[in-house]
């Protein structure tokens, strides 16, 4: 089975720009690019900020590209985006409740997609209603694998201005929700930071696929709100965005920019030699 994840869109950005919105461009490379790949999709994830403002016309926008799309959509709301114009443009989108949570079950892999929106908040939230139904699901599972997307990354990635603080209350609630759980969690796949990153989170693999509007600036260094030290913030480094292989036992996501680049082998006659060793390998 393949996901592919696409997070951090930002549709409506600069939507008076001429002759095109970048943050459409990048889309919009993204999408042809999973048109044009050799395989075939199962499930798109959105996981959160498909729009900069939360407004109907972008999620309008947003909804009718992907209207194109030949496999089931998880959408998922981030920070930027607006619950019940969601739900307008994605109408399937199940809901627990105010909170656009649901599970779905595929070829052994339960996908359980969170919402950690707060309005009016920047950061993550996960309140106790959002931990109690977690944990439920996660019982209810038993040793079923499974696979968490959410909008916000429950760690501190160390690009300080993006990042939470360690010991906020929502981390400890989702913390609470997993424990116990890591042996049947095979993954947790978040946005929100803009960046490609690999961690852990109480013991859990955790990735963080990078954005498909411009990328956040890899830096380090602690951030003084209060100083303009004219360091760079976002870069146009190319869309990005992650594709999640199961093959019934374990979960493999691959990351890939899409841009323009030559193919420099392909499988021909002369090759056969070479992918016959190394198959002739695994025996």
């Amino acid at each position: 089975m393949l996901i592919a994840q696409l997070t951090d869109v930002h549709i409506g950005f600069d939507p008076d720009a001429r002759p095109e919105e970048l943050n459409r461009i990048r889309f919009r490379a993204v999408l042809e690019r999973l048109e044009r790949a050799p395989h075939k999709l199962d499930f798109l994830v959105l996981s959160g900020d498909l729009t900069d403002h939360g407004d109907r016309d972008s999620f309008a926008k947003i909804a009718a590209v992907l209207g194109e799309m030949p496999c089931p959509l998880l959408p998922l709301v981030g920070n930027h985006d607006d619950r019940e114009e969601l739900r307008r443009a994605f109408p399937d989108t199940p809901c627990e409740d105010e909170f656009l949570q649901y599970v779905v079950e595929r070829d052994g892999l339960r996908i359980i997609c969170l919402d950690t929106f707060e309005e009016g908040r920047h950061g993550g939230a996960f309140c106790i209603r959002r931990r109690d139904w977690l944990k439920a699901q996660l019982a209810a599972g038993g040793d079923t694998p499974c696979v968490i997307f959410m909008h916000h990354p429950p760690i501190v990635s160390g690009i300080d201005w993006m990042d939470p603080a360690p010991d906020e209350q929502w981390i400890a609630h989702f913390a609470d929700a997993v424990e116990g759980h890591q042996h049947a969690i095979r993954a947790i796949h978040c946005g929100h930071l803009h960046r490609r990153v690999a961690a852990r989170f109480r013991g859990i693999p955790l990735g963080i696929t990078p954005s498909v509007a411009p990328l956040v600036a890899l830096d380090l260094r602690p951030i003084d709100e209060n100083r303009a030290d004219n360091r760079s913030l976002i870069t146009t480094e190319p869309p990005s965005y992650a594709l999640h292989y199961w093959d019934g036992l374990d979960l493999v996501t691959h990351y890939e920019s899409c841009g323009e680049w030559e193919v420099l082998a392909h499988f021909g006659e002369h090759l056969k030699p070479m992918v016959r060793e190394m198959k002739a390998e695994r025996r």
